[in-house]
């Protein structure tokens, strides 16, 4: 793994954190110092630290129309020096929601300011009722928020619902024991917003033999929407310290999926034994980095962008290599089609390999 992505995802963390004491992209204690506290100042402020460091102006408004200056037009008629501190959080987050990046926040201290367009405008493909009922009451732990079973039919299922916690090796040497004669498994991250790339990356490398290139690096080094530095190549290490898993995976996406769930999906579909099965997952390819208003808020922001093997952004999601929703009559009879068909891919395999 470069050193570059393993920076980002150290600061990615950090930011995930403390977001309330990082301000990695301020040069100085004075860059904006020509803002003063005031509601049009503070207003001036967001929209020019954006402006400067925001990794995503080209593609946001290739894919959504968003023209950055024209943002500034529309909500600046909006706001005037005797207006509540309040209103002036409301017309801020609606500036920056112009951009549909659940990475792009404001915190004050009495909201967090957010757009979760990027997940609520698409259909859910997931019941955690159903995830539930699937597991049993007999799983076992494999880590924070792990957790797998084994189905009849020989097929291990693993559920990964957070990438927040440490990943304990022995617990995956273990579960990698116990499903060794499944003829394949199935990995469910629907609706797993993300949490730290390092974990992402550590348990992704228990699925391949091989070194893999996963995908490009870089991030803004100048003022202006297109000053990057060179792309840096990502690579993914196997874990050869400990078990690893190179029978058929399916993994289960949805629009749920988010930030280093989004590069952990980018990740293991460049593997040969892992198929990636659903709907596209709601993207988060930017790291977060954050930088403090002169009211004391908080502004978190994409700031370094990654890209697929192809060198196309992932910001936008990750389409899956087999398109699939889920059935409402399914649903309504306690069953997962997602689920069901994973297995039915497996068994496929097994049959006609």
């Amino acid at each position: 793994m470069k050193r570059l992505r393993l920076y980002l995802a150290a600061v990615l963390l950090m930011a995930l954190m403390v977001p309330s004491i990082m301000s990695c992209t301020r040069s100085s204690d004075d860059d904006y110092a020509e803002f003063i506290n005031t509601p049009r100042g503070v207003f001036s402020a967001l929209w020019t630290i954006m402006d400067k460091h925001y990794c995503f102006f080209d593609l946001k408004q290739k894919e959504l129309g968003v023209d950055w200056n024209a943002v500034y037009n529309k909500y600046s008629v909006s706001i005037s020096d005797n207006m509540s501190s309040r209103a002036l959080f409301e017309v801020l987050c609606s500036m920056i929601g112009e951009l549909r990046d659940g990475h792009v926040n404001l915190y004050s201290q009495y909201d967090m300011g957010r757009n979760w367009s990027w997940k609520t405008d698409y259909p859910d493909n997931f019941s955690e009722d159903l995830q539930r009922a699937y597991l049993g009451k007999d799983y076992i732990i494999a880590g924070e928020d792990i957790s797998y079973r084994l189905f009849t039919d020989n097929i291990g299922y693993l559920v990964i619902k957070s990438f927040l916690g440490g990943v304990s090796d022995s617990r995956f040497n273990s579960m990698f024991n116990t499903l060794a004669l499944c003829n394949g498994l199935i990995i469910d991250v629907r609706d797993n917003g993300g949490g730290n790339t390092l974990n992402a990356d550590q348990i992704a490398s228990k699925f391949t033999e091989e070194r893999v290139l996963t995908g490009y690096s870089c991030y803004k080094n100048g003022p202006g929407h297109n000053d990057f530095s060179d792309l840096e190549e990502n690579w993914l290490e196997p874990d050869r310290h400990n078990l690893r898993w190179v029978k058929p995976v399916i993994l289960l996406t949805n629009r749920g999926c988010f930030s280093s769930t989004n590069d952990f999906v980018n990740i293991m579909k460049n593997l040969p034994n892992v198929t990636v099965l659903g709907d596209s997952t709601g993207g988060g390819g930017g790291f977060p980095f954050t930088s403090e208003l002169p009211n004391g808020w908080v502004v978190r922001f994409s700031s370094a962008p990654t890209f697929d093997v192809s060198k196309q952004h992932i910001e936008m999601g990750i389409a899956p290599d087999i398109r699939l929703d889920m059935d409402e009559d399914d649903v309504k009879a306690g069953i997962d089609t997602y689920i069901e068909y994973a297995r039915k891919l497996i068994n496929d395999q097994i049959v006609n390999p």
